[in-house]
């Protein structure tokens, strides 16, 4: 089994009990290590995702849904992001942290990309991020601040190849990044980015072969793989008040392999 958990070994945030947390993506892999790690520091935890059974199972796991809520959330529908949004708010009381994480790494090839692809996969990976951002700023607003958190990703820092359009959206999430928390910091909201290496979840792994994973371990500069739980501990950190001064900026877990 993958390690996505938070163990008894690592830290613990106590101004992250009780705060109101709101992850995309988190039914499976690297959003399903955060929905772990944030519900173990006592956070009220909601999630969104379009895979049912996924996170259905991950509810259970948890607790149930007085441990962790879930909601079914097309992020490519911009009127469902504001409804789903809406009423996970009234349910929350507010949203104080936004993760950002949900995205889709398909390949594909320059000569396969149409007009109609292209705004696809900018809908997928890119535009949601800004306005699932905009639907939660007015409760931070009215709370006296709160924390976004933008995946990024490693891929376009890396020139990985048949990744044309997710590089595209990934790299303009940086930039997405530093411009909200230029235009949000007097409101008392950080918004950092945080760029994953290559996690070992079950996804990632359909792309690599046992020799494949072995080559990509040793461009790194450390040994192992990087784990879900391994992210999930940098974004405690940035969502924390320990992170108070921290905004604006990209933060890597990426074993050093660029």
């Amino acid at each position: 089994m993958l390690q996505t958990a938070i163990d008894s070994a690592r830290a613990s945030y106590p101004s992250l009990a009780g705060k109101r947390v709101l992850i995309t993506g988190g039914a499976t892999g690297i959003g399903e290590g955060l929905v772990e790690a944030f519900a173990a520091q006592g956070s009220r935890v909601a999630f969104v995702d379009v895979q049912d059974d996924a996170a259905r199972a991950l509810v259970d796991r948890l607790g149930g849904a007085d441990a962790v809520l879930y909601s079914r959330c097309d992020l490519t529908d911009l009127d469902g992001i504001k409804e789903c949004f809406a009423a996970i708010e009234e349910q929350l009381g507010g949203v104080d942290v936004l993760i950002n994480n949900a995205a889709n790494d398909d390949r594909h090839k320059i000569d396969d990309i149409t007009p109609a692809y292209w705004d696809e996969r900018m809908a997928v990976n890119l535009r949601h991020q800004f306005f699932a951002s905009q639907a939660v700023i007015p409760s931070m607003r009215r709370a006296g601040g709160g924390v976004i958190v933008n995946f990024g990703s490693i891929s376009w820092h890396l020139a990985l190849p048949d990744l044309l359009l997710y590089q595209t959206a990934k790299a303009a999430i940086e930039g997405l990044t530093r411009s909200m928390a230029r235009d949000l910091g007097r409101d008392g909201i950080r918004v950092n980015a945080v760029i994953p290496g290559n996690v070992q979840t079950p996804r990632q792994q359909r792309w690599y072969t046992a020799e494949g994973e072995a080559e990509l371990v040793a461009a790194q500069c450390l040994d192992g793989r990087i784990q879900p739980a391994d992210v999930a501990a940098l974004v405690l950190f940035l969502a924390s008040d320990d992170a108070r001064m921290c905004t604006g900026h990209e933060y890597f877990v990426d074993a050093g392999w660029r």
